[in-house]
Protein backbone atom coordinates (compact mmCIF):
# COMPACT_ATOMS: atom_id res chain seq x y z
CA UNK A 1 0.00 0.00 0.00
CA UNK A 2 1.39 3.82 -0.97
CA UNK A 3 1.69 6.21 1.44
CA UNK A 4 -0.77 8.26 0.02
CA UNK A 5 -3.11 5.63 0.56
CA UNK A 6 -2.16 4.81 4.00
CA UNK A 7 -3.15 8.30 4.69
CA UNK A 8 -6.71 7.78 3.10
CA UNK A 9 -7.49 4.70 4.61
CA UNK A 10 -6.68 6.48 8.60
CA UNK A 11 -9.83 7.61 9.79
CA UNK A 12 -11.67 7.83 12.87
CA UNK A 13 -13.54 3.80 13.20
CA UNK A 14 -15.99 4.18 15.72
CA UNK A 15 -17.75 1.01 15.50
CA UNK A 16 -14.84 -2.23 15.72
CA UNK A 17 -14.89 -5.31 16.54
CA UNK A 18 -12.83 -8.03 18.37
CA UNK A 19 -12.30 -10.09 15.14
CA UNK A 20 -8.86 -8.32 13.74
CA UNK A 21 -7.42 -9.03 10.48
CA UNK A 22 -4.27 -9.83 11.64
CA UNK A 23 -2.93 -11.52 14.93
CA UNK A 24 -2.37 -9.38 18.12
CA UNK A 25 0.97 -10.08 17.96
CA UNK A 26 1.60 -7.97 14.64
CA UNK A 27 -0.67 -5.21 15.91
CA UNK A 28 1.51 -5.17 19.00
CA UNK A 29 4.35 -5.50 16.87
CA UNK A 30 3.33 -2.31 14.94
CA UNK A 31 3.03 -0.55 18.23
CA UNK A 32 6.36 -0.76 19.62
CA UNK A 33 7.86 -0.17 16.35
CA UNK A 34 5.34 3.19 16.41
CA UNK A 35 6.80 4.32 19.54
CA UNK A 36 10.29 3.34 18.90
CA UNK A 37 10.85 4.83 15.68
CA UNK A 38 8.80 7.82 16.15
CA UNK A 39 11.39 11.07 16.70
CA UNK A 40 11.87 12.70 19.50
CA UNK A 41 12.92 16.29 20.28
CA UNK A 42 16.51 16.17 21.96
CA UNK A 43 16.09 12.40 21.79
CA UNK A 44 13.52 12.86 24.88
CA UNK A 45 12.04 9.98 24.71
CA UNK A 46 9.12 10.57 26.78
CA UNK A 47 6.47 9.13 24.95
CA UNK A 48 5.11 5.48 26.40
CA UNK A 49 1.90 3.40 25.33
CA UNK A 50 0.38 1.15 27.50
CA UNK A 51 -1.65 -2.50 24.92
CA UNK A 52 -4.33 -3.46 26.78
CA UNK A 53 -6.45 -6.46 25.79
CA UNK A 54 -8.79 -8.96 27.02
CA UNK A 55 -10.03 -8.51 30.51
CA UNK A 56 -7.66 -5.21 31.06
CA UNK A 57 -9.38 -3.27 27.83
CA UNK A 58 -12.94 -4.76 29.66
CA UNK A 59 -12.08 -3.39 32.77
CA UNK A 60 -10.83 0.38 31.26
CA UNK A 61 -14.41 1.17 29.48
CA UNK A 62 -16.80 -1.25 31.11
CA UNK A 63 -15.66 -0.92 35.16
CA UNK A 64 -13.02 2.46 34.87
CA UNK A 65 -14.38 4.79 32.40
CA UNK A 66 -18.21 3.65 32.69
CA UNK A 67 -17.92 4.08 36.76
CA UNK A 68 -16.27 7.16 36.54
CA UNK A 69 -18.82 8.68 33.91
CA UNK A 70 -21.88 6.99 36.05
CA UNK A 71 -20.97 9.03 39.23
CA UNK A 72 -20.79 12.68 37.08
CA UNK A 73 -22.91 12.23 33.88
CA UNK A 74 -27.16 13.10 34.31
CA UNK A 75 -29.16 9.61 34.58
CA UNK A 76 -31.40 10.82 32.04
CA UNK A 77 -28.22 11.65 29.38
CA UNK A 78 -26.56 8.40 30.38
CA UNK A 79 -27.62 5.98 28.38
CA UNK A 80 -26.28 7.49 25.47
CA UNK A 81 -23.06 7.79 26.93
CA UNK A 82 -23.66 4.23 28.04
CA UNK A 83 -23.72 3.36 24.63
CA UNK A 84 -20.98 5.42 23.24
CA UNK A 85 -18.65 2.89 25.76
CA UNK A 86 -20.16 0.00 24.22
CA UNK A 87 -18.69 0.14 20.94
CA UNK A 88 -15.26 0.97 22.82
CA UNK A 89 -15.42 -2.27 24.80
CA UNK A 90 -16.07 -4.20 21.89
CA UNK A 91 -13.12 -3.41 19.98
CA UNK A 92 -10.16 -6.12 20.78
CA UNK A 93 -7.89 -3.61 22.85
CA UNK A 94 -7.16 0.03 23.71
CA UNK A 95 -3.63 1.60 23.49
CA UNK A 96 -3.19 4.12 26.01
CA UNK A 97 -0.80 7.59 25.26
CA UNK A 98 1.06 9.11 27.86
CA UNK A 99 3.88 11.80 28.54
CA UNK A 100 6.54 11.53 30.59
CA UNK A 101 6.68 14.78 32.44
CA UNK A 102 9.60 13.62 34.54
CA UNK A 103 11.45 13.38 30.73
CA UNK A 104 10.47 16.39 30.12
CA UNK A 105 11.56 18.13 33.20
CA UNK A 106 15.01 16.41 32.89
CA UNK A 107 15.09 18.02 29.05
CA UNK A 108 14.19 21.35 30.88
CA UNK A 109 17.03 21.52 32.88
CA UNK A 110 19.89 20.03 30.72
CA UNK A 111 18.83 21.89 27.75
CA UNK A 112 17.72 25.53 29.74
CA UNK A 113 18.08 27.37 26.80
CA UNK A 114 15.17 25.63 25.48
CA UNK A 115 13.36 24.90 28.68
CA UNK A 116 10.18 27.13 27.89
CA UNK A 117 9.33 25.26 24.76
CA UNK A 118 10.12 21.27 26.04
CA UNK A 119 6.07 21.04 26.80
CA UNK A 120 4.92 21.62 23.42
CA UNK A 121 8.00 19.79 21.84
CA UNK A 122 6.61 16.89 24.16
CA UNK A 123 2.86 17.49 22.36
CA UNK A 124 4.42 17.58 19.13
CA UNK A 125 6.22 14.21 20.37
CA UNK A 126 2.70 12.72 21.04
CA UNK A 127 0.88 13.77 17.89
CA UNK A 128 3.89 11.87 16.01
CA UNK A 129 3.73 8.86 18.05
CA UNK A 130 0.20 8.43 17.65
CA UNK A 131 -0.33 9.32 14.19
CA UNK A 132 2.28 7.18 13.41
CA UNK A 133 0.49 4.37 15.26
CA UNK A 134 -3.06 4.89 13.68
CA UNK A 135 -1.33 4.74 10.02
CA UNK A 136 0.71 1.75 10.85
CA UNK A 137 -2.05 0.04 11.90
CA UNK A 138 -4.16 1.44 8.96
CA UNK A 139 -2.09 -0.39 6.81
CA UNK A 140 -2.98 -3.84 8.15
CA UNK A 141 -6.45 -2.71 8.33
CA UNK A 142 -7.18 -2.58 11.95
CA UNK A 143 -9.23 0.27 13.03
CA UNK A 144 -9.16 3.15 15.71
CA UNK A 145 -10.08 6.21 16.76
CA UNK A 146 -8.61 8.56 19.70
CA UNK A 147 -10.59 9.25 22.82
CA UNK A 148 -9.93 11.29 25.81
CA UNK A 149 -11.79 10.84 29.14
CA UNK A 150 -8.70 11.73 31.03
CA UNK A 151 -7.96 13.46 33.54
CA UNK A 152 -11.25 12.02 34.92
CA UNK A 153 -9.58 8.47 34.88
CA UNK A 154 -6.19 9.23 35.56
CA UNK A 155 -5.96 8.45 39.16
CA UNK A 156 -7.64 4.76 38.82
CA UNK A 157 -5.94 3.92 35.04
CA UNK A 158 -2.40 4.67 36.91
CA UNK A 159 -3.17 2.11 40.01
CA UNK A 160 -4.85 -0.38 38.30
CA UNK A 161 -1.84 -1.02 35.88
CA UNK A 162 1.12 0.20 38.25
CA UNK A 163 1.73 3.06 35.95
CA UNK A 164 4.34 5.65 37.14
CA UNK A 165 2.89 8.66 38.72
CA UNK A 166 5.02 10.49 36.51
CA UNK A 167 3.37 9.20 33.00
CA UNK A 168 0.47 11.62 32.33
CA UNK A 169 -2.36 9.67 30.58
CA UNK A 170 -3.55 11.68 27.10
CA UNK A 171 -5.29 9.58 24.82
CA UNK A 172 -6.97 6.49 24.78
CA UNK A 173 -6.90 4.67 21.30
CA UNK A 174 -9.44 1.65 21.12
CA UNK A 175 -8.24 -0.31 18.31
CA UNK A 176 -10.06 -3.50 16.18
CA UNK A 177 -11.54 -4.91 13.04
CA UNK A 178 -13.64 -2.48 11.22
CA UNK A 179 -17.29 -3.47 11.27
CA UNK A 180 -18.51 0.15 9.38
CA UNK A 181 -16.87 2.39 7.08
CA UNK A 182 -16.02 5.93 8.12
CA UNK A 183 -18.62 8.47 7.08
CA UNK A 184 -17.83 10.72 4.21
CA UNK A 185 -15.54 13.39 5.12
CA UNK A 186 -15.16 17.32 3.97
CA UNK A 187 -12.27 18.73 3.46
CA UNK A 188 -11.92 22.64 2.92
CA UNK A 189 -9.82 23.89 -0.57
CA UNK A 190 -6.24 23.32 0.06
CA UNK A 191 -5.75 26.73 -1.23
CA UNK A 192 -6.69 28.06 1.94
CA UNK A 193 -4.89 25.97 4.55
CA UNK A 194 -1.41 25.73 2.17
CA UNK A 195 0.90 28.54 0.54
CA UNK A 196 3.69 27.86 -1.82
CA UNK A 197 5.89 30.69 -2.42
CA UNK A 198 8.65 29.58 -5.45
Amino acid sequence: MAYSDILKTRRSIYILNDQLPVSQAIVAGRIKEAISLSPTAFMMQGIHAVILTGDNHKKLWDKIVYNTLQKIVPAEAFKRTEIKLNTFSQATGTILLLRDLEAVERMKQEYATYADEMDNWSWQDLGIAMVNIWNSLAEVNVGANIQHYNPLIDDEVKKTWSLPQSWKLIAQMPFGSMTAPAGDKTFLPIEERLRIFD
